[in-house]
């Protein structure tokens, strides 16, 4: 092998790649050279770390090393090591080794070095046949990722999902409709030197008085460059149109520009227009034009569409601020340098540190002084302050306040402090990056409204081609005069707004989805708010949607001569083994009559659970021992399966206990040896704005759904105070998919709002709202994620849907019907080319500045 290398790098030396290849260079050391002697981070997984002891010896023999930093949590046997770049991860699992730690880079670690390694310089542009190859090669990628969307959808369907599933494409992938004209050639310069070149033309175009001889062929020399350099994005757009079968939105501009400047040569080679002393009047109707014989001029057409086209385009496609931007520009205190608080490995004491901000890593302890925006996520440790809320989280406007325990995330500003905070989350992995992540990867893809637009305005340019051609020949055959057949023609190829078509969804789309994050609604993608638009059924979890999180013990009530505090403390036994607030409420009850001795020593303080199950249908179940009386009238421990259930009817309870168990609150059955011993009913408060949120549902047209594990009459009485249409109850916890799915059934257009706990239900709804306490993001299931736990926040979504989808509507039944207005009046001879495109622009604003009112919804 190494005689096979070293030919191998003969070889290479021989054709010239010897300065590519050294073989006295490891490749860490060549990453340093490249990088100028830069710094990592990388992370190892720890394994036989032994004692927490060792975390300062191993910490101070790796910093001993030149240029190392290294942190080693005991607890999450992790450590974080920022080292220069010339120093391989093998040198610093070697100082492990020595101290009998076996440690292994992370995979994200070893990605990340991996293509730091196979870093290479940007390569040069390709030209002509390699420029082709490259191009057709990134198609591939694209071709496979669609395929692969397409395949996800087909699984979703077996999976069980009914919503009708859309092809959403990324607009990054090449349209296959349309084609844009490259924005990197429509500059202010070129805008600014056309504009220049045309003016003397508009002047004596439009000012016969300032006419002298031969200012007609100044005036061809002068509009030369503006037609072939100012124009060249369109005919280059046009082109590429053509040598792929698509059509360009600034085709019909590129005709009328061309057109008009070589008719106008034309007419200056083959007719009077062409002489020293030939003067112009300026028409404005078609009917009014000169006869060929009596010459006429189109310059300004040609020079006026140009600068126009140029103008609108800059203006419509300029790079417009997006949320991250809005949210920058909000940042107060922006830290560069933070204090870290951390143990000095030769005294064992605690240092104050100030490292960047970059360098920050998880689990260390840093101190965000009062007047600074807090850099990263994490739960405070010390102090207590006041903040205010970053972006994303700050929707009522209140300040908080924070104290030890309390969490606490990027971007909020600290008003007074100072505050320690342990870190959980830097950089990219921090909630607001994660949620700018979203929201600009919502933007990103195309729904069907705007494949709708784009297919339309694609059409649009090959049919207002051919109306101009047929308009030509009719003018010129009925009138007997081709310079008005060109007028009129021209009028219909620079009215046309096929931009203003494709424009008409993209940017209300994309505002809409930056517009629901700032009111705390992350939305998937622009299709999602199409979907939203069209539900007319609203099913809701009521457990962490409705409710609030908490729940609390309200009654015990218990069969004849059983014991309430055995009752309690049986449930709170079996309860452990949930984490369902029920459960918790449960154990928390038992806990507390414990602590309180209540029952006395007849009631054992801890009963142990063998062989503990939760069943399909939520029940808890399990061995316990408890004190009960024997044949002989004896108390005495015994062993018994015991249960713990949601009833879902009244079948095995007594008239009293039934009585209990519909009398109020939700009741729990707890049982052993077969028979119900009591009833315990838990109070969950409805949450403030859940009545108001329910009836704004309602007069919206949407049908309200509760869907539940309680008893019909328990549910029921929820659904009443909340003022609910239907009722789902006595759903097991792997019975609700089917629920909401035969309420898809029946034809409704359902969306689900629930937590982590039903995200199955989620998928099968038409939208799934994903509200829970712990904000995810990661959840494939949820089509939206509220950031807010109120339910208010529910009617606003779907009332923001319904608003942007109407704009959207409107965009598009406006766009068509300034165009055909526009190809009615230039047919019929009213329209002058010259205004034609500027009706086209004026429009085209119109469009975007309806788009931008979304951000006042």
């Amino acid at each position: 092998m190494d005689a096979a290398i070293a030919e191998a790098k003969k070889a290479a030396a021989a054709a010239g790649l010897a300065g590519a290849i050294d073989s006295d260079e490891s490749p860490h050391v060549r990453l340093a050279r490249r990088q100028a002697s830069a710094h990592t981070s990388f992370a190892l997984e720890l394994e036989g770390l032994e004692s927490a002891l060792h975390v300062a010896d191993i910490e101070e023999a790796l910093e001993q090393r030149p240029g190392i930093r290294a942190s080693v949590v005991y607890e999450s046997a992790t450590a974080w090591i920022t080292a220069p770049d010339d120093v391989s991860p093998d040198d610093v699992i070697a100082v492990f080794a020595d101290f009998g730690v076996h440690a292994v880079l992370t995979n994200a670690s070893l990605r990340r070095r991996a293509e730091r390694l196979n870093q290479t310089r940007r390569p040069l542009p390709l030209r002509g046949r390699r420029k082709k190859l490259a191009l057709r090669a990134t198609r591939l990628p694209r071709r496979r990722q669609q395929e692969a969307e397409e395949r996800a959808d087909l699984a979703a369907r077996r999976a069980g999902r009914l919503r009708d599933v859309q092809l959403i494409r990324s607009q990054d992938e090449e349209p296959t409709e349309v084609l844009f004209t490259a924005k990197e050639l429509l500059t202010r310069s070129r805008l600014l030197v056309s504009a220049l070149l045309s003016l003397p033309i508009f002047i004596l175009s439009y000012l016969p008085d300032l006419q002298f001889d031969y200012w007609q062929w100044v005036c061809l020399a002068i509009a030369t460059p503006v037609v072939t350099w100012g124009a060249w994005p369109f005919h280059r757009a046009t082109a590429a149109g053509l040598r792929r079968g698509m059509s360009a939105l600034d085709a019909a501009s590129s005709a009328a520009v061309l057109s008009s400047y070589l008719w106008s040569i034309f007419l200056l080679v083959f007719t009077t227009a062409g002489s020293p002393d030939w003067r112009f009047q300026p028409q404005w109707l078609a009917q009014n034009y000169n006869r060929v014989a009596q010459g006429e001029f189109f310059l300004d057409v040609a020079c006026g569409v140009t600068v126009f086209m140029l103008l609108g385009s800059l203006l419509t496609r300029r790079e417009r601020p997006d949320l991250m931007d809005e949210y920058k520009a909000k940042i107060r205190g922006e830290l560069d340098v933070v204090t870290v608080v951390r143990k000095d490995t030769a005294t064992s004491k605690s240092v104050h540190v100030e490292i960047p901000v970059q360098e920050i890593r998880v689990g260390d302890d840093i101190i965000v002084p009062g007047g600074a925006t807090i850099p990263v996520d994490g739960r405070v440790i010390g102090g207590a302050a006041e903040i205010q809320p970053g972006m994303f989280t700050n929707y009522s406007g209140k300040t908080e306040k924070v104290k030890v325990n309390s969490t606490v995330h990027a971007g909020s500003f600290l008003l007074s402090g100072p505050l320690k905070i342990r870190v959980h989350k830097t950089g990219s992995q921090t909630r607001i990056a994660s949620i700018y992540r979203w929201v600009k990867e919502a933007s990103q893809y195309q729904n069907r409204s705007a494949q709708l637009a784009t297919k339309t305005a694609s059409l649009l340019v090959p049919w207002a081609l051919g109306i101009a051609a047929l308009d030509f020949f009719l003018w010129w055959l009925i009138g007997a005069n081709i310079n008005a057949a060109v007028a009129s023609a021209l009028a219909i190829l620079a009215g046309v707004a096929p931009v203003a078509l494709a424009l008409s969804t993209n940017v209300a789309m994309k505002l809409g989805i930056e517009q629901t994050a700032r009111l705390g609604v992350l939305v998937r993608n622009a299709e999602v708010i199409r979907e939203l638009d069209e539900v007319n059924s609203m099913v809701f979890n009521r457990v962490g949607t409705l409710t609030e999180k908490d729940m609390f013990v309200e009654t015990i009530s218990v069969a004849e001569g059983e014991n309430p505090e055995l009752v309690l403390r049986v449930a709170g036994a079996l309860a452990m083994e949930s984490v369902h607030p029920a459960s918790k409420a449960l154990v928390r009850a038992a806990r507390e009559a414990r602590d309180a001795g209540t029952g006395g020593e007849d009631i054992p303080h801890w009963i142990e659970v063998a062989h503990p199950q939760v069943l399909d249908d939520g029940t808890l179940s399990g061995g316990i021992e408890i004190p009960l009386k024997n044949s002989e009238g004896e108390v005495e421990l015994r062993q018994v399966e015991a249960t713990l259930v949601r009833p879902h009817d009244l079948s095995g309870l007594s008239s009293r206990l039934s009585n209990v168990a519909v009398s109020g609150g939700i009741p729990i059955v707890v049982s052993w040896k077969g028979q119900a011993r009591g009833v315990i009913t838990l109070r969950q408060d409805n949450k403030p704005d859940a009545e108001d949120a329910v009836a704004t549902l309602e007069e919206m047209g949407i049908e309200t759904i509760m869907i539940t594990r309680d008893m019909y009459p328990v549910a029921r009485r929820f659904a009443d105070n909340l003022g609910m249409s239907r009722v789902l109850a006595g759903i097991a916890l792997k019975k609700k998919v089917l629920a909401v799915r035969s309420v898809h059934t029946q034809g409704a257009q359902v969306a689900m709002v629930g937590g982590l706990g039903v995200r199955e239900c989620l998928n099968v709804a038409d939208v799934g709202i994903l509200m829970d306490d712990q904000v995810r993001l990661d959840v494939p299931e949820a089509d939206v994620v509220l950031l807010r736990s109120d339910v208010s926040v529910v009617p606003e979504l779907i009332a923001l849907a319904r608003r942007i989808s109407a704009l959207v509507d409107r965009n598009i039944m406006l766009a068509w019907a300034y165009n055909a207005l526009v190809m009615t009046a230039a047919v019929a001879g009213v329209l002058h080319p010259m205004a034609a495109t500027l009706f086209t622009i004026l429009f085209t604003f119109l469009i975007e500045a309806r788009s931008n009112n979304v951000r006042r919804f």
